[in-house]
């Protein structure tokens, strides 16, 4: 099957999620809305190519819309949330608009993320084969500097599936791809008291039901840092906090039966599961298809990615002896926004 065919079958599903909060919010999502569309028109294998568009939103106003639009020179169906919509329930409102009599397959991305110009046509392109995957996840980095390449050995890290060449045993929610059936089926699972772990959970489930997600190098995008060290702080402070949630589905697929005592053992079990990935985010330094660190660049890299874990760490250890968000502090949560107009 050719790339245009398949195209021709999928749908493209982004949401705004990550743009909101603070001053300004709609003007911010609207402006990085457009940037992202304007690159996605241009990009090896078009917008125009695709079966359906899907942008899901809170609060854009119609010029905004009939902007982008113009820009992905396609009709785009815009599809309204509340507030309340989390990310991920985000991505399964968005999956819910798109056709199934249109759409095979269906891909979701970020409108924060910057995709490298051939990033749909290497994301699609493993659909083409005789023997195509049920899902292919892409690869996300960082910025191409030391703070970046640092934070993407902690937060893009990819594990293979040993048992699928070629597959990986996790993937991200802003850059990943889906059979439409395989996700009808799956999709992301409400979890309490996770900020943005749903989608390591959702790998975790598609493993052990044998169903391999082939892993796509080639289909790069770029995720934006937060714009400010607070937010930075924050966000790292969160997904610390998440490792306690995550820690009994890493034990149930990755550990013996003696070791599934640390599921409730408070904070030990999510503190050894972040030792365990720091060693290897140090390992991975330099191994994750972005430029190489050296000399002393490489030491500030090591540095940082220690610094950065010992973050998410106090943030496990308080969510494990009991200070964790709750109410409130989980909407704001939800509603970070990492990028300030």
């Amino acid at each position: 099957m050719m790339h245009d065919q398949v195209a021709a079958r999928t749908a493209l599903v982004l949401e705004t999620n990550n743009l909101r909060g603070g001053a300004g919010a709609e003007a911010a999502a609207s402006s990085s809305l457009q940037r992202l569309v304007a690159l996605l028109a241009k990009q090896q294998l078009p917008l125009a190519a695709l079966a359906q568009v899907v942008i899901t939103h809170d609060g854009l106003s119609a010029a905004s819309c009939e902007a982008v639009t113009a820009l992905a020179g396609r009709p785009v169906d815009f599809v309204r949330i509340d507030a309340a919509t989390g990310y991920y329930d985000a991505k399964n409102v968005g999956f819910a608009a798109t056709d199934p009599e249109r759409c095979d397959h269906v891909v979701f991305a970020d409108a924060d993320c910057l995709p490298a110009d051939d990033w749909l046509l290497q994301m699609l392109a493993p659909f083409t084969r005789a023997d195509a995957p049920a899902a292919v996840a892409g690869r996300t980095s960082y910025a191409a500097n030391v703070v970046g390449t640092a934070l993407t050995t902690i937060d893009f890290m990819y594990f293979p599936n040993a048992d699928h060449a070629g597959a990986t045993s996790n993937f991200y929610a802003n850059n990943v791809a889906f059979r439409r059936d395989v996700f009808e089926q799956h999709s992301y699972q409400a979890l309490d008291g996770v900020y943005r772990a749903h989608c390591q959970v959702l790998g975790m489930r598609l493993k052990a039901a044998g169903i391999p997600v082939h892993y796509a190098a080639g289909a790069h995008t770029e995720h934006r840092l937060p714009d400010t060290r607070a937010e930075a702080l924050k966000l790292r402070w969160m997904r610390g906090q998440d490792t306690y949630s995550l820690t009994p589905h890493l034990l149930r697929s990755y550990v013996s039966a003696r070791w599934q005592w640390l599921a409730k053992s408070g904070p030990i079990g999510p503190l050894c599961v972040l030792f365990t990935r720091l060693g290897f985010s140090v390992r991975a330094l330099n191994h994750q298809d972005l430029p190489p660190l050296s000399g002393m660049r490489w030491v500030a890299g090591v540095a940082l990615i220690v610094g950065f874990s010992a973050i998410d760490m106090l943030g496990a250890f308080a969510r494990g002896i009991g200070l964790h968000t709750t109410g409130r502090e989980n909407a704001d949560a939800q509603a970070l926004s990492y990028h300030r107009p």
